[in-house]
């Protein structure tokens, strides 16, 4: 490992003096790349100069102890257990950061939720649910933008949502989000009382870039017709709304919130891309779980991952096996304790596993 941080510190060195250099300041690509690279490196070298600085400290400590200065052995006890303490928890922190990066984390999100089991709670829950993802990205200045969305016969309620969550590091926070979030709670209707479970999917998407997904127009089927609002209320009588169907998959996406056909159709074609993105990830990640037997964080929507139960005001991630009789204000956005708590676990897991395959070796 200490070869590894010394020759991360040296690329880190290399690429200051890189940053530096006048003929890469005028190619504006080639420098926005390699300072992207440096602020990615800042937080791991950090941590290692501090590591290399424990270490040289408790060399000078086992030193003093062979020396003949009895004050200084004597201080040198005292405080080697210390340092070595330090330097043990240092390295977990290193071991962290040298998990290998997923390259979608600084990615924009693409956020769909959906209405499953439950009828007119469901609905109900979805736009809950849009809210609440969309206080959080406000907290962090994020940029949540509404791509599609259909209505449920409910007033408020939605069957499907598709927005666009765009800020720095929006995947890499939430991309645990995927799955069945699970609710509880005594529909208005209800004459007795009775609490009534429903589900909601949520999948977390991140955003494809064109050169991630190149999609051949020849496989799209692209129709035109009349855009509807919410509830049924006529947003124009032009044929702006576009519905795409990939005829390789048979992936269909409609798209109809703006009122240009251009808007809309480009819009789908975002949905289309990261979609087509998501079912290579998918592939890819089956693979990897089949040569592992096991995978970590596969973001599967078919599994619940969270109980949001009104009656007694708690929500509970039953991954991590984590309860929070704060309902009302994770519901308000406040959910980075349990992000933060998802991510430290699975990061955990990748330690586990990543040791068992070191030791495999």
């Amino acid at each position: 490992m200490r070869d590894k941080l010394k020759a991360i510190e040296a690329r880190f060195l290399e690429i200051e003096e890189q940053l530096a250099d006048a003929d890469i300041i005028s190619k504006q690509s080639v420098y926005q790349k390699l300072a992207k690279e440096h602020s990615q490196l800042i937080p791991l070298v950090e941590v290692s100069r501090r590591y290399f600085k424990v270490l040289e400290q408790i060399a000078e400590g086992e030193s003093l102890i062979r020396g003949t200065d009895l004050e200084l052995k004597e201080l040198a006890r005292e405080e080697l257990p210390r340092l070595r303490e330090s330097a043990a928890t240092i390295e977990e922190q290193i071991k962290v950061q040298l998990l290998p990066r997923d390259p979608n984390d600084e990615k924009n999100v693409l956020l769909e939720i959906r209405a499953g089991t439950g009828g007119e709670e469901a609905a109900l829950f979805v736009n809950t649910l849009f809210r609440m993802y969309s206080r959080y990205a406000e907290r962090n200045g994020w940029k949540v933008e509404l791509l599609n969305c259909t209505a449920a016969a409910t007033p408020g309620g939605f069957k499907e949502i598709i927005a666009e969550i765009d800020g720095e590091g929006a995947y890499s926070k939430l991309k645990f989000e995927s799955g069945v979030h699970r609710v509880q709670r005594v529909p208005i209707t209800e004459a007795q009382g009775r609490i009534h479970t429903s589900a909601v999917t949520v999948a977390i998407l991140p955003e494809a870039e064109e050169v991630d997904v190149i999609i051949d127009p020849n496989e799209l089927r692209i129709d035109v017709f009349h855009s509807s609002g919410h509830g049924g209320q006529s947003v124009n009588t032009t044929d702006s709304a576009v519905r795409i169907t990939h005829l390789p998959t048979g992936m269909v996406v409609s798209c109809q919130d703006e009122k240009s056909q251009l808007k809309n159709k480009n819009k789908a074609l975002k949905v289309l891309r990261t979609r087509l993105l998501d079912i290579k990830t998918q592939e890819q990640n089956a693979k990897i779980a089949s040569e592992r037997k096991n995978q970590v964080g596969s973001g599967d929507r078919s599994e619940r991952i969270r109980t949001y139960n009104f009656p007694q005001g708690r929500v509970t991630d039953h991954r991590i096996a984590l309860t929070l009789y704060a309902l009302e204000k994770f519901l308000d956005g406040e959910i980075q304790e349990v992000l933060d708590a998802l991510i430290t676990h699975f990061q955990t897991e990748q330690l586990k596993q990543a040791g068992g395959i070191a030791e495999s070796k």
